[in-house]
């Protein structure tokens, strides 16, 4: 079968910069690996293949023959297989940071302390928050109490007993990192023993069990932008638990419930209501004066002979943007209400007016049964 353009398998186009081939490998190398698909021959295939692909297109050289001469540049000996089972091109690509999304560290080498902190990082947490359309509108403080872990009081977060120490991990020597073959890789994964932080607690804190965080109530005040829309997330960086033996804390996330008002609904920052009118003002024509979510009233003019359904503008009366100084419009629709009990005058005067109606007072009427007329004759 006709091997696939390198391009085409990487999803990119020939003027990809290098960044751009490494971030389209990787997110394929991610997808596809067999250790993350185990069994799958389709998987494992599509992993060859990118792998092969990204292997030339990462080596200059490779890259300028292959963009000459396409895949016969490595035909009999030119250098596009390298003896891994398809795995071509190995010789000129780094991949050492690319399988960093499942492996950690690829080959060798000792952790950093700043990677062994980033295993014992504390967890996110999700705190739903119910607020008015008023208070969307007009953004608010809050504060708001949850329950989460913070640093042990006792230990400093540590988890040793105070005036104790952790020890060295027996299981990794201290590495954080223990080796392992992966097929053809030699990887290094994180400790399971230790969690990657390289440390065992032998003499635990009595407070905290040797866990370095204790379960606390925590208050946070927090600020809601103007014109939040229900579903918005707000994310508080280092408001959520605690992170373990050093490691930084989660972030904590606001999930907005924008509840549904007796007046207005809303469609992004555009705002709805309907307004019901009688017959007569519908007919007549009127001054209605209407309220505004900020709590103000506002004034339309119903002109003369205005219908059932007809929407009215006010510009600049919705909810605000985001972080913007502008906003939406308030549309207000009219409902002209046909009345329900009707008085012994109020008949006769309807039953008169009706027999001095005429074609021009209703021309929708008029223009229907001519319609009508003309659908019976055909």
């Amino acid at each position: 079968m006709a091997k696939r353009d390198y391009y085409d398998v990487l999803g990119v186009n020939k003027s990809a910069s290098p960044e751009e081939l490494k971030s389209a490998y990787r997110k394929l190398a991610v997808k596809y690996h067999p250790d993350k698909n185990p069994g799958d021959k389709g998987a494992e295939e599509k992993f060859k293949e990118a792998s092969e692909a990204y292997g030339i297109l990462s080596d200059k050289s490779k890259k300028e023959n292959y963009d000459n001469f396409g895949h016969a540049a490595f035909e009999n000996g030119g250098g596009g297989q390298s003896g891994f089972g398809g795995f071509g091109g190995f010789s000129g690509a780094d991949f050492s940071d690319i399988f960093e999304d499942f492996f950690g560290d690829f080959g060798g080498g000792r952790r950093s302390s700043r990677g062994r902190n980033s295993n014992n990082r504390g967890s996110d947490l999700r705190y739903d928050l119910s607020i008015t359309l008023e208070e969307a509108y007009a953004g608010k403080k809050q504060n708001i109490q949850f329950s989460t872990s913070e640093k042990c009081n006792t230990c400093k977060g540590n988890g040793s007993k105070p005036g104790s120490s952790p020890d060295r991990c027996t299981y990794c020597g201290g590495n954080g990192r223990v080796r392992s073959n992966q097929g053809f890789f030699t990887v290094q994964q994180t400790c399971p023993q230790c969690a990657g932080s390289g440390e065992e607690i032998t003499n635990p804190c009595s407070d905290c069990n040797g866990q370095g965080n204790t379960q606390t109530s925590k208050k946070v005040s927090v600020t809601i932008p103007k014109g939040v829309d229900d579903g918005t997330r707000i994310r508080l960086a280092g408001k959520g638990e605690a992170g373990t033996r050093g490691g930084a804390s989660g972030d904590l996330y606001l999930f907005i419930n924008v509840k549904s008002h007796e007046l207005f609904k809303r469609s992004d920052v555009n705002l709805f209501f309907e307004f019901p009118i009688s017959i007569a003002d519908a007919a007549l024509g009127t001054t209605i004066e209407i309220p505004t979510i900020d709590g103000k009233k506002a004034k339309i003019k119903i002109p003369d002979g205005t219908q059932d359904g007809k929407q009215f503008r006010l510009k600049g009366k919705g909810m605000p943007f985001m972080r913007r100084g502008d906003f939406g419009d308030l549309y207000v629709q009219i409902k002209t209400e046909v009345p329900v009990y009707l008085n012994k005058e109020q008949r006769s005067l309807l039953e008169k007016f009706r027999e001095i109606e005429n074609d021009k007072s209703n021309p929708s009427i008029k223009k229907f049964f001519q319609k009508a007329k003309d659908f019976w004759k055909s």
